[in-house]
């Protein structure tokens, strides 16, 4: 934390210094246009050359001035982002709030595992990572949290994530020109619709009269200034109007081109900026230099090309300006030209372009994986194997507090499957997500709340918290019924890593148990690995018929100085205390 405290003040004085040099240009900026117009009037009021000589001079101040003050303003704009960059990981630290968006439009109640373990939403694991400032970030984010990599694809992130996790520096500058873009899921898929759409291609005659049109037009008034023949004027007019014709017809499809296209010039120049950045960073990791290498199209930088189509959209906002447009197009078919351009930047880059957005959102990805590795030194990278092993030492959940969480060892071998039991309160849950959580980080290529894993990666299918879906007139033990048939179903193509908790909480108790039996029985002979959490001893006593394959844990309660104490740790066997009683005759319940 200490470092975020000292860019927060480095970062915080490098802003004072920029507003006293961005307020400075204001006032220099505002005095050369005031003095401009009083030589300008002073020309007109009296012919002399001095002022015509100091007006050109006073204009060309301004144009520098304006010039240094777009830079100070982009400088502010990055600098002002870093601050805030800073103050969040301090405020996420000293847990006061989680000031990052959480990915709620990202949840889905039919994913395996998104909604019962907290994926997106408040205070969700989504919200803890989440380190991007572009719309494909995110989404690049979410996508790679609800799916589990091969070992090779988990191996390259691990890699890259180990090598930016020390670039604090270059992921912070990343991070903050993703910001200052102020990127919306509007603007991204106006983007790709764009590049998706079919333009009608120019006619061989259109694209002949589109520069003969405008050099007839400039040879004439270049005659009307040789020879001040006021006839030439009239074909002048001619001329104009003719070029306004043209443009004309062009104009319903400019329209289109840049249809719903609000400020997306500045967040392609944004896009343009981080991509620059990723080309001239040096990479030692296989993915990192695969991503990069990814931005070169026939020996020429994605963000010179990004940087290009910038200008063009623009350059055709210009329409919009009806007084320009007529007398730019009357003269020289301005906008004709940019759209035969933006046609011609479209045809060669449209195939590229979304895969160029694509390693942005990666590397914004990869940089939030990256601020986990960093504000957790001892989260440990999982060892990777293929024979059905998982072993977690100190496992615990991420999202708990470093100094108040426990750790537990736990380990599954090949057809492996634990029975927990444990009162109300005593961690149950909260081991199951962690199992979960951890197993979802390792997946991805994160480094996992545990001070070593070794780790088989597996799918995971998770039924320990639904709700009940009132909009499809479907009752909370329906919904649960069909999550389990859907788990099953995974489980006929592939083994999986399964959680469950407490299910069939719908139905009588001995309905229940008996279900809870057949269902275990069930999950183990489609050999899958992992935990089911219960309060029925009966469903425990299952390992006598199972004994290599499942095993009993528990976490316990005691009662010290009239109080409940629990202390989260996986022990081994059936619970046997029992806090419910207590609990209740203590509050007078009973």
């Amino acid at each position: 934390m200490e470092i975020y405290k000292a860019k927060k003040e480095g970062f915080s004085a490098v802003l004072n210094g920029i507003n006293k040099k961005y307020n400075s240009i204001s006032i220099l900026r505002l005095l050369a246009i005031v003095f401009f117009l009083v030589s300008l009037y002073y020309y007109i009021k009296n012919s002399e050359i001095v002022f015509i000589v100091l007006s050109v001079l006073l204009f060309g101040l301004f144009v520098f001035l304006m010039r240094i003050h777009t830079k100070l303003l982009f400088q502010k704009q990055v600098n002002k982002a870093l601050l805030n960059i800073n103050e969040n990981e301090i405020s996420y630290l000293e847990r006061n709030k989680i000031p990052f968006e959480n990915g709620q439009e990202f949840n889905d109640f039919q994913h395996p595992y998104a909604y019962d373990l907290d994926i997106f939403g408040e205070h969700s694991l989504f919200q803890s990572l989440n380190r991007t400032g572009t719309f494909i970030g995110k989404k690049t984010l979410a996508n790679q949290l609800l799916h589990t990599l091969s070992n090779n694809e988990i191996t390259q992130n691990q890699e890259a994530i180990q090598e930016l996790a020390v670039k604090l520096d270059w992921r912070q500058e990343f991070l903050a020109l993703a910001i200052i873009g102020q990127d919306t899921k509007e603007a991204y898929q106006v983007l790709l619709n764009w590049k998706d759409s079919k333009s009608a291609p120019f006619s061989k005659v259109m694209s002949v009269l589109m520069y003969l049109a405008p050099a007839i037009f400039g040879g004439l008034l270049l005659a009307y200034f040789i020879t001040s023949n006021i006839v030439i004027l009239s074909f002048l007019s001619y001329v104009f109007i003719g070029n306004i014709i043209i443009l004309g017809k062009f104009f319903k499809q400019i329209q289109t081109e840049i249809a719903k296209a609000e400020n997306i010039d500045k967040i392609i120049n944004q896009y343009s900026l981080l991509v620059q950045k990723i080309e001239n960073e040096t990479f030692q990791s296989e993915k990192l230099n695969a991503l990069q290498s990814e931005l070169v199209l026939k020996n020429r930088k994605a963000s010179v090309d990004l940087k290009e189509l910038s200008e063009l959209f623009s350059k055709m906002d210009s329409i919009s300006n009806y007084v320009a447009a007529i007398l730019f197009n009357g003269t020289f078919l301005y906008n004709v030209h940019v759209l035969k351009s933006l046609l011609n930047w479209k045809a060669s880059h449209a195939p590229v372009l979304e895969d160029w957005l694509k390693v942005i959102g990666e590397f914004e990805m990869l940089n939030s994986l990256a601020n986990l590795s960093y504000n957790n030194p001892g989260f440990a990278y999982p060892t990777l194997n293929t024979n059905f092993e998982i072993d977690f030492s100190n496992l615990s959940h991420p999202l708990l507090n470093e100094k108040t969480r426990v750790g537990n060892d736990v380990r599954f071998q090949p057809q492996s499957f634990m029975i927990l039991t444990g009162s109300n309160m005593s961690g149950k849950s909260t081991f199951l997500r962690s199992l979960g959580i951890n197993m979802v980080l390792s997946g991805m290529g994160s480094p996992v709340c545990a001070s070593q894993a070794n780790v088989h990666p597996l799918p995971v299918l998770v039924s320990m918290r639904l709700s009940d879906s009132l909009s499809d007139s479907e009752s909370y033990f329906f919904a649960e019924i069909k999550r389990l048939k859907q788990i099953m179903d995974e489980l006929e193509n592939r083994p999986a890593f399964v959680l469950l908790d407490e299910i069939l909480r719908g139905t009588n108790s001995d309905d229940k148990r008996n279900g809870t039996i057949e269902v275990v029985k069930k999950v183990i002979g489609k050999k899958a690995i992992g935990a089911i959490a219960t309060h029925d001893i009966e469903v425990c006593l299952t390992t006598n018929e199972y004994p290599n394959i499942l095993t009993n844990k528990c976490f316990e309660v005691e009662i010290i100085n009239d109080e409940l104490h629990f202390d989260y740790k996986l022990r081994d066997g059936i619970c046997k205390n029992r806090s419910a009683t207590f609990l209740m005759k203590k509050m007078g319940v009973i």
